[in-house]
């Protein structure tokens, strides 16, 4: 019979939030996942079909805009993808620096993501309803790199099947692995899945129904948890701190 002492089972939902190894990062990335889906959604839907975390989608757009398809907008997808790659490299260099730590990395990105985000939302406000090109360029600049230091930090911490931005393979392994037998696996892949889905629908709904201003809030404010969760429990010494082989 087992006590509140024992270690939890691979199937306990507690694993979310306590896991012996990653400790509060499962359920952190589940949230940066739903962010993953409102900052998408405030990219298609107002600034110009492109996207800021999910690069292959964007890549594809920018063969679209080269090709001349209409409604596709060439410099808001190399602008998201220069982002992207400046952000991922300013990861990478956090990375190697706090990378030993995996709470103080995930609280300095994520730290990092509020402010550009933050910034991003004082722009659609001055901008007002009616986005011209060169904010929502500025924008979609802003929040890919905000994704692309989120995607380089996410690769450092090593959190199994929680990419935060990316569902192919989570989606992959749901069906192929699942006679294995680990619930708990497939229940943090669906619940990867449903969090990118909440955070689509969420933004997709505030964007056409209240506005960018309010999407982009929701965005700030889902990074904003995370960066103050990271940096709390990181205070403490604990055995997820450490960086994962």
């Amino acid at each position: 019979m087992s006590t509140l002492a024992d270690p939890p089972t691979p199937s306990s939902s507690r694993r979310l939030v306590a896991d012996p190894v990653h400790g509060p990062l499962a359920a952190l990335m589940l949230v940066l996942t739903v962010l993953t889906g409102v900052v998408d959604a405030v990219s298609i839907l107002s600034l110009g079909r492109v996207f800021v975390a999910n690069m292959t989608g964007n890549v594809v757009f920018v063969g679209f805009a080269l090709a001349g398809a209409a409604g596709f907008s060439l410099a808001a997808s190399l602008s998201a993808l220069g982002g992207f790659l400046i952000g991922a490299a300013i990861g990478g260099a956090a990375s190697d620096r706090l990378g030993a730590h995996r709470g103080r990395l995930l609280a300095a990105i994520t730290g990092g993501e509020f402010a550009l985000l933050v910034v991003a939302l004082v722009i659609a406000a001055a901008a007002g309803p009616s986005l011209g090109a060169g904010a929502r360029d500025g924008i979609a600049a802003l929040a890919a790199v905000a994704m692309g230091a989120q995607n380089a930090a996410v690769r450092r911490l090593k959190v199994f099947d929680l990419t935060t931005t990316v569902l192919t393979m989570t989606l992959t392994g749901i069906a192929a692995d699942t006679r294995r037998g680990d619930r708990f696996a497939v229940v943090r892949r669906v619940l990867a899945v449903l969090a990118m889905l909440a955070g689509a629908v969420a933004g997709a709904l505030l964007v056409l129904h209240v506005g960018t201003v309010a999407a982009l809030g929701l965005a700030a404010a889902l990074v904003g948890i995370v960066a103050v969760c990271a940096t709390v429990t990181s205070r403490s010494p604990a055995p997820w701190h450490a960086s994962q082989p």
